[in-house]
C-alpha cells in the first residue's frame, strides 16, 4: 500500500497539480495539509471519479487537512486532543483496513514564526499535545502513521542552508528537541530510515529561485509506530514536481507498507 503526504497550498490552485500527480504516482492513501477549503466547498469529485474516498478537516482561507484513500476508512476524528478552544483545523485521524488495520493520522503542524512570541508558544504547545497523542497511539499498539508537514527541521542535513535557519522557528533547539521527544518515544522517520544523506527535501520557497537552486528543507515526514515501521518496504520523496506547472511550494513524500 502507498501512502503519502503532501503540503498541496490550496486545493483551488492545485486543482489541476493534483489530479496529475495522483494520476502518475498511484498512491492509494494521501494525507493532505494546507487545502485552505471549508469542507463543504472541496472540490471531492475531482479525487471520487479516481476512486478516492475524501475526508476532509476544513477551514476558510488557510490551514485544512484531507485524507483521501481508496480503501474504505474507519472511525474518522478530528481535531488534535488537548485543547478543545483550538479551533485550528490541523488534525484528523482514520483507521484503513488491509490485510492488518492501520490507524492514519494526517497533521499540518504551526509555523511557529515570529519566534519568541504567541505563535511559536502555540506550536510548542501543540507540540506537547502531538507527543501525548504519540504516546496514546503507541499504547493502542496498532500500528500506526503520524504522516504531513510538520514545519520542523529535524537536523542541519535537512537544509540545504542550515544557518539561514537558526533563528526560524522550524530549526530552533527548543522545536527539534519537542520533536525528538516524539520520535523517541518508539516512532521511526521512514524516510531516514531509507536514505541517510544530505540534500534530499520536500519544500522550496517561491522566491529567489530556490529551487533552480535546490536551496530546500525537508520538514515533510512520515513517522511510523514501530508495528508500522515492521511493514516498510520503500519511501520516497517525489521532488521533480517541484518543477511543474503551477506546483505547491512543497512535494509528497511516500512510503509503502506491506499491509
Amino acid at each position: 500500500m502507498k501512502i503519502a503526504t503532501f503540503n498541496i497550498n490550496g486545493i483551488k490552485a492545485r486543482s489541476a497539480a493534483l489530479p496529475a500527480w495522483l494520476d502518475s504516482a498511484t498512491p492509494e492513501i494521501v494525507l493532505l495539509q494546507e487545502i485552505k477549503s471549508v469542507d463543504e466547498a472541496f472540490p471531492r469529485d475531482i479525487l471520487e471519479e479516481r476512486g478516492y474516498q475524501v475526508e476532509t478537516h476544513g477551514q476558510k482561507g488557510f490551514n485544512g487537512v484531507a485524507i483521501l484513500s481508496k480503501h474504505p476508512l474507519e472511525d474518522v476524528t478530528r481535531g488534535l486532543p488537548g485543547d478543545d478552544s483550538d479551533e485550528q483545523a490541523r488534525w484528523i485521524e482514520a483507521t484503513v483496513v488491509g490485510k492488518t488495520a492501520l490507524r492514519l493520522c494526517g497533521l499540518y503542524l504551526p509555523n511557529g514564526n515570529p519566534a519568541p512570541g504567541p505563535k511559536y508558544d502555540y506550536k510548542l504547545a501543540w507540540m506537547e499535545r502531538l507527543h501525548s497523542r504519540a504516546r496514546d497511539l503507541l499504547a493502542d499498539e496498532m500500528p500506526a502513521m503520524m504522516a504531513g508537514d510538520y514545519n520542523v527541521i529535524p537536523q542541519d542535513e535537512d537544509a540545504k542552508r542550515p544557518d539561514a535557519w537558526r533563528q526560524d522557528a522550524l530549526a530552533l533547539p527548543e522545536t527539534r528537541a519537542a520533536f525528538r521527544r516524539i520520535v523517541n518515544l518508539g516512532f521511526t522517520d521512514a524516510f531516514r530510515a531509507r536514505n541517510q544523506a544530505a540534500g534530499h527535501y520536500s519544500f522550496w520557497d517561491y522566491q529567489a529561485g530556490a529551487w533552480n537552486r535546490n536551496d530546500g528543507i525537508r520538514i515533510d515526514h512520515l513517522l511510523l509506530s514501530p508495528q508500522a515501521a515492521d511493514l516498510m518496504t520503500d519511501c520516497g520523496i517525489d521532488a521533480e514536481i517541484r518543477g511543474h506547472d503551477k506546483p505547491s511550494d512543497h512535494v509528497p513524500v511516500w512510503v509503502e507498507l506491506d499491509l
